[in-house]
């Protein structure tokens, strides 16, 4: 399956976590929407400037890089945008409503990670004008959603004015349950399609993606309708 046939009527797809060119390729092939590539040094799946201007001068036209910060300034946000050359950013910590409007003028795609556990609450989706919400469960040391399954319709409770990103605990065989629970734009993967820290394993990746195109009849079968994020 590659990009082209991925059905517009199913969720999208971002691998978050790359690394690597040939896999990020290999996970387009497969039809992902968007590639994350995580800045936040304490992560495994941390990625240099350089890396990850490979990454994204690799990936096809259509396809959104996305870079994963956490608690950075604006400037340090925007240099690594500018030397990498992102397309979007996603906010993974406390960052505030006036840093997302400040990188909503730079014409960027603008991800508010919002947390069933933590602040920033989904409650707080209002204060925000980010373009698209992920929202996880937030209960380990590290940001992200640390492989945790958590009860995904929680999220289903949060203002939907705007399109949701679900993520956190996510893999090949739950993401059926998971996409049927809140009914997302998108969902968000990295640990559960690995190998090994970074290392993404395509087999993983493809039978992912294959069981969220399948999603597209939950939501014909309940009326409801998909916006498109990436």
């Amino acid at each position: 399956m590659n990009s082209e046939q991925h059905p517009s009527s199913a969720p999208q797809v971002k691998i978050c976590g790359l690394t690597d060119v040939d896999q990020a390729l290999g996970c387009v092939r497969l039809g992902a929407s968007a590639i994350g590539c995580v800045f936040y040094p304490k992560s495994p799946r941390y990625v240099s400037e350089r890396r990850a201007r490979e990454v994204v001068e690799s990936l096809p036209a259509g396809v959104k890089s996305v870079g994963v910060f956490f608690n950075e300034t604006f400037p340090a946000i925007m240099r690594k945008v500018e030397r990498c050359g992102l397309t979007a950013v996603q906010l993974h910590g406390q960052e505030t409503p006036e840093l997302v409007r400040e990188l909503k003028q730079e014409r960027l795609l603008v991800i508010k990670a919002l947390f069933v556990k933590q602040d920033p609450l989904i409650t707080a989706a209002d204060k925000y004008t980010a373009d698209a919400f992920l929202v996880e469960y937030a209960q380990a040391a590290l940001p992200g959603g640390n492989a945790l399954a958590w009860e995904w319709g929680q999220a289903g409770v949060m203002d939907r004015k705007r399109p949701l990103i679900l993520a956190g605990g996510l893999e090949p065989d739950n993401v059926w349950e998971a996409v049927g629970a809140c009914l997302p734009s998108a969902v968000d993967i990295s640990s559960g399609v690995e190998s090994a820290p970074g290392v993404k394993d395509l087999n993983k990746v493809g039978a992912f993606i294959r069981t969220v195109s399948r999603c597209g009849k939950l939501y014909a079968e309940r009326g409801e309708k998909l916006s498109k994020i990436f």
